[in-house]
Order: C-alpha cells, then sequence, then structure tokens
C-alpha cells in the first residue's frame, strides 16, 4: 500500500458525533428562535398600532385644550431617540427568554372619575378602537393620567383602573413599554377558536402619550402571540422543505459512515476469511481502508498472513530435511545390524569391528542431530529478555589452541550473555571444523555506532561462491563425512536474529570472514 494520510477511527466517531450534536443544538436553537421571532413580531404589530393611535388620541385631545403645556404629567423619563433628534424610533426587544409577569388581577371600578377632555376625545375613537380590535385580535385601551379606561375594545373594562399596573406606572414616566405577562385561562379556549390561545404568555405594551414633555395620558395594547404550532402548520411547506434537506444529511451521514467504516470492515472479513482459506490472493491489505486504524489492521493481516505462509514452507523444507538427515544412517544402521545378524559367523573379526564402528559413528551423528535440533528449536523461540552481555570478557573467554580474540574495553551488548556465548562458539566452532587442522581463528569485537561488531575469520581455503549462499541452511553441510550436522550456523543465525541482531558472511580474499551485528546496550 502507498502511505497516505487516513484519518483515524476515533476521528470519523467524533466527526459524526459533533454532526449529530450540531444538529440538536441547530434544531433547539431554531426552535427558541422561532418562538422570540413569533414574540418580537407580535410586540412589533402592537407597536406600530399604538404608535398610530397615541397620535390620534393626541390630535383628539389636543382639539378640547385650552393649554396643551399644563396638561398633564410632566416626563420623568426620556425616551431614546435615533441619531435623527426627530426621530423616536419603537424597537422590538422582547424574547421567549423574558421573565414573565404574573396575569394581573381584573381591574377593579374606578374610585374617581375619568378626566372629561380625555374621555371625550377617547368616545370619539371608540370606532376606531372596534374596527382596530376585529381586525388586529390585539386588546386596546385609552388611559387617562389617573388609570381609569377611557376606552377599550372589550366595552366590560370602560371605568375601571389599571392605575397598580407596573406597566401603567412606568408609561406614565414617559417611557415606553413592553413585557410578557401569563395569560389567564379563558372560557373560549376552545380548538375552533385557533391555535393562539392555547399560549400560554401575552404581549402587553403600554405607549404613553407625550406633546411638550407632558404625558397626556396612555395607550396600552396586548395580545397572543401566535404559538409555535400555528406558526409551523402556516410554514408547513417550507419546514417540509427544510424537512427533507436534513433527511438528505443525515443519509449523507450514514452514507460515509458506510463507506468509512462498514465497507472496510467488510473488506477485512473477507480477507480474514481468505487468509484461513490459504487463498494468497485474497489475502492481501484492501486497497482503500478509509481509516487508519483499518489500514495497519489490514496491513498486519496480509503481513500475518505471509508470516504463516513463510512459516508453513520453512516447516515443510524443515521436515523433509530431518527425514533425510535421519533417514540416511538410520538405513545405513539397519543394514549393518542386518548384515551382522544373518552373516555374523562368516564374518571376520575385522570386518565385525568395522560395521560396529559404524555404527558407533551413525549413533553418534544421531545424538548430535538431535542435541543441535533442540539448540536451533530453542533459538527460534527464545524470549527476549531485557538484558545486556558484557561482551570484553566473553570474547576473550574464547581463547584457545589456534583462536586468537581481541575486543576494545568496556563493549556491552542489548542481549543475554548466554545467547551471545553460544552464538558466537558456533561460529569458532565452524571455523576449526572447516578452515583446516594447521588453520588459525581470530575473533575482534569493537564499536561501531550504536552496534557491536564481531569478526570471526580464519586463514583456511574459504567458502566457494555455490556454497556461500547456503551456508545458514539448516543441514547445509560440507563435511558430513565427519559427523558435521549442518545445524551450528543456523543456530546462531536464530540467536542473533531473536535480538534484532545478525551474521552474515563478508567477502574475504582469504578463508572466510563472518561479520557479527548486535545493537550495543
Amino acid at each position: 500500500m502507498t502511505e497516505r494520510w487516513l484519518p483515524r477511527l476515533w476521528m470519523v466517531l467524533a466527526a459524526v458525533a459533533v454532526v449529530a450534536v450540531v444538529g440538536a443544538i441547530g434544531g433547539l436553537s431554531l426552535v427558541r428562535f422561532y418562538d422570540d421571532q413569533l414574540v418580537r413580531q407580535t410586540e412589533g404589530e402592537l407597536l406600530a398600532q399604538g404608535a398610530v393611535l397615541v397620535e390620534v388620541f393626541a390630535s383628539k385631545l389636543a382639539e378640547r385644550l385650552d393649554d396643551e403645556r399644563a396638561y398633564g404629567l410632566p416626563v420623568r423619563v426620556a425616551r431614546p431617540r435615533a441619531a435623527d433628534p426627530t426621530l423616536t424610533p419603537l424597537v422590538p426587544v422582547l424574547s421567549a427568554n423574558d421573565p414573565v409577569l404574573p396575569a394581573p388581577p381584573l381591574a377593579p371600578p374606578a374610585n374617581t372619575a375619568a378626566e372629561p377632555r380625555a374621555q371625550d376625545a377617547a368616545l370619539a375613537m371608540a370606532a376606531l378602537l372596534d374596527q382596530v380590535s376585529h381586525t388586529t385580535l390585539a386588546g386596546l385601551r385609552l388611559v387617562d393620567v389617573s388609570g381609569v379606561v377611557l376606552a377599550s375594545s372589550q366595552e366590560d373594562v370602560v371605568g375601571h383602573t389599571v392605575e397598580g399596573r407596573v406597566e401603567f406606572q412606568r408609561a406614565l414616566t414617559g417611557e415606553a413599554v413592553s413585557l410578557l405577562r401569563e395569560r389567564a385561562p379563558d372560557p373560549r379556549d376552545t380548538a375552533l377558536e385557533g391555535l393562539s390561545r392555547s399560549n400560554a404568555i401575552r404581549v402587553v405594551v403600554a405607549l404613553p402619550v407625550v406633546r411638550h414633555e407632558r404625558v397626556w395620558g396612555v395607550v396600552m395594547l396586548l395580545r397572543t402571540p401566535m404559538t409555535l404550532a400555528k406558526a409551523v402548520y402556516g410554514d408547513r411547506r417550507s419546514l417540509g422543505v427544510t424537512a427533507a434537506v436534513l433527511g438528505g444529511v443525515i443519509a449523507l451521514v450514514v452514507l460515509g459512515l458506510s463507506i468509512a467504516v462498514v465497507r472496510p470492515v467488510r473488506a477485512l472479513v473477507r480477507q480474514t476469511r481468505a487468509i484461513a482459506a490459504g487463498d494468497d490472493a485474497g489475502a492481501k491489505a484492501i486497497t482503500r481502508p478509509r481509516v487508519a486504524e483499518l489500514a495497519e489492521l489490514s496491513v498486519s493481516l496480509e503481513a500475518m498472513a505471509g508470516l504463516l505462509t513463510q512459516r508453513a514452507q520453512y516447516i515443510r523444507g524443515f521436515t523433509a530435511s530431518v527425514s533425510h538427515e535421519f533417514k540416511t544412517p538410520l538405513a545405513a544402521m539397519q543394514g549393518a545390524l542386518e548384515l551382522l545378524e544373518d552373516e555374523h559367523d562368516a564374518l571376520a573379526p575385522e570386518q565385525r569391528r568395522r560395521f560396529l564402528s559404524n555404527l558407533r559413528a551413525d549413533v553418534e551423528r544421531l545424538t548430535r542431530l538431535v542435541e543441535r535440533l533442540l539448540l536451533l528449536a530453542r533459538a527460534d523461540v527464545v524470549s527476549v529478555k531485557a538484558e545486556t552481555a558484557e561482551v570484553t570478557p566473553l570474547v576473550r573467554a574464547l581463547a584457545q589452541e589456534r583462536v586468537e580474540v581481541s575486543a576494545e574495553e568496556g563493549l556491552r551488548a542489548a542481549m543475554p550473555a548466554d545467547a551471545l556465548a553460544a552464538a558466537l562458539g558456533h561460529l569458532v566452532e565452524n571455523g576449526l571444523e572447516h578452515a583446516g587442522p594447521s588453520a588459525t581463528v581470530r575473533v575482534r569485537a569493537a564499536r561501531l555506532g550504536a552496534h557491536i561488531v564481531v569478526d570471526v575469520t580464519d586463514d583456511g581455503s574459504g567458502i566457494s561462491a555455490s556454497n556461500a549462499a547456503r551456508v545458514f541452511e539448516p543441514f547445509f553441510t560440507t563435511a558430513r563425512s565427519s559427523g558435521g550436522t549442518g545445524l551450528g550456523l543456523s543456530i546462531a543465525a536464530s540467536l542473533l536474529k531473536a535480538f534484532s541482531g545478525s551474521v552474515g558472511l563478508v567477502p574475504s580474499e582469504k578463508g572466510a570472514h563472518f561479520r557479527v551485528e548486535v545493537r550495543a546496550a
């Protein structure tokens, strides 16, 4: 596989979780935003109606006043103005999260009479209030500065007082007031009256009638905002399109997960089944893993399959070699025993001794084979331990007749001392056995970078090019007649490999030159 960046599985799952959370939060925010919009829409409509009613009421009242500057109460709170000082805009400010005041008690009858001129102006607007209320469905009230209701879209509250209500008290200071109140249950709340009556809050707006920096009265408006259910029903087509889009997004997320995870996992299942069936072609790593962990798993499965195949081939070859190595001496022993048994009396004593000597040599060879096979088996499955070996004294201990040694001081190798000693011992033994009776074996140890290098050389006849490629094969030997088993170098190579070391045959002008490399401690 070509090396390329792939997302981790946790990244994919995190991305899906983020999409789900964002979608949920977005949906909740959309609902809350919708609630805010419905409240502000109602507030804006009431402000617009109230601004018109304020102007009409002010003009009607001004027609009945002799001194406009002496009427009413002084303004105590200045209304915010725009950049243009002639403008006093009314901007919706409510949201669904604002505090909701309790529903007010029914307005009690007023103890004082209404201001006559204000009442006369309000009566002139009664028909207008009724018409506007029927059109906008808002509750409308005109109130004088003492809190007496002068005119209303609901006739049963005319002559009652709203003096104690907070919105009225704040409006008397000159402030434009918008707030939310609980909606008291109404006997008319039935399904036939419309979905808006199911809302539990009302928007209340109180606008002061201001002229010459004096408050002449208050216009109070209230209305129940449209419910989310009714708004959704009204926008059912656009919301249906939105739902379809969201459904498409969810489908894309599911498809993305399928492509990123499900398909590669299915490919991994097919790969494992191919490995179990011994199908080398199907055991190859999947080409599009999509996710890093799945890519690593697939590559590991391919490597495992290759290792299993290699092991199986090694076992088959090893079994054939063992069979051959044991069959030859066993056949010779069986023939010698049959001859001694059948022709014992006819054979001369020298012949019987020669046959017995051959039998002893074959037994000794089989014994060496069994011992070396046990060593090779232990070398192949040796446990890697975090041990170190003092190389200098270990190399010096190899010194004997025909063996010269030298080593730098303080050399330490990252492998157990017994394993390194066994590997070097097999190399020295191989040199003494194959270099000839008069040859000398030299062992030199030195540090080279991050490794310890041990050179084992001899001044014998060397190794031919045809044999050089096979010296580490199990059972390959050129000294079979003298009892060689062909396992010494294989054992040395296996021991070193178990601890990330190596041994190789280095070209040499004379004799054989083996180089051992192990990691320095």
